[in-house]
């Protein structure tokens, strides 16, 4: 690099250097455009008007407030008390409207599925899916085979109590473990299971005494599951002759659930989300399509 006092003229386009050269490359002296420099000025004058009406300097504790006095926080809480209000209206109508009339009104209708899809994905899609498809141990809640039945009365006693938690008022069925605690041998499982597999359509076990079978179904299931092996609702007790299987809908799935069944639990919602949340979510879960 040359001496930077060493500036010269450019004789291709007549423009003082600046006394910088790398390369054989001199650097030119040439002045920024006067409306940049305008713009940069105005910016200036701009920051300083800023700094002077709205909060802009950080102190110990707090910061410079401005002259206006203006405040995104104060005005964000603002309008969030504004849409708790919104909602509290409507709130309260959902809570003293019946659950069958809630459809009747088109305006409470939207506030209550918007309200019950916010709260569905927060609290129900981790076990039952975003759509309510389900996973195996958790019911789809978008066919017609529902263990504590469909309806909408029914389906807000299920959300209010829960299902086998410590809650007065939960639902509770509990299938005996009939291989675990020996309350069978395991033939007599095979043939109970193979005579259920038989009314449902699914492949046995060859050589089976399924007349067997049948006499342990009704001594052992029937008083829940019904003569008919369509369920009982009551008791909680699924329909065996139904296309969804909770546990998978298999003669294996039939054994295990016999031997050592899984009984699932789902949350009490009654002292985690208020009545009108409830009351929502009931409307937009029975709106699925498997509801009764």
């Amino acid at each position: 690099m040359s001496d930077t006092h060493q500036k010269e003229v450019d004789q291709v386009s007549g423009v003082e250097t600046t006394g910088h050269e790398w390369d054989g490359l001199k650097e030119l002296n040439n002045p920024l455009p006067k409306w940049w420099l305008y713009l940069f000025y105005i910016t200036i004058v701009w920051a300083v008007i800023y700094w002077v009406l709205y909060p802009s300097w950080p102190l110990i504790s707090s910061y410079t407030t401005g002259v206006l006095g203006s405040s995104q926080r104060a005005e964000a809480l603002a309008a969030v008390e504004e849409g708790v209000a919104g909602r509290s209206q409507f709130a309260d109508q959902i809570v003293a409207t019946p659950l069958a009339d809630i459809s009747n009104d088109q305006q409470l209708l939207q506030f209550a599925m918007a309200n019950g899809r916010a709260a569905f994905g927060d609290n129900c899609a981790p076990c039952h899916g975003a759509g309510g498809t389900g996973f195996e141990g958790y019911p789809n809640l978008q066919d017609d085979t529902w263990i504590w039945g469909g309806t909408l009365d029914d389906i807000h006693t299920t959300l209010l109590h829960g299902i086998r938690v410590d809650n007065d008022n939960a639902r509770f069925g509990e299938m005996p473990a009939y291989g675990r605690d020996e309350l069978l041998s395991k033939e007599e499982i095979s043939q109970v299971a193979n005579y259920v597999a038989s009314r449902t359509g699914l492949e046995t076990d060859e050589g089976v005494d399924l007349a067997a079978g049948e006499t342990l179904y009704v001594d052992n299931c029937a008083a829940c599951h019904g003569d008919n092996l369509e369920g009982i609702q009551d008791v909680g007790a699924p329909s065996l002759v139904s296309a969804n299987y909770l546990y998978g809908k298999s003669l294996d799935a039939i054994k295990a659930q016999i031997t050592n069944p899984r009984n699932g639990v789902m949350p009490a919602w009654e002292d985690r989300l208020d009545p009108a949340t409830i009351k929502s979510l009931t409307v937009y879960v029975h709106a699925f399509g498997g509801g009764q």
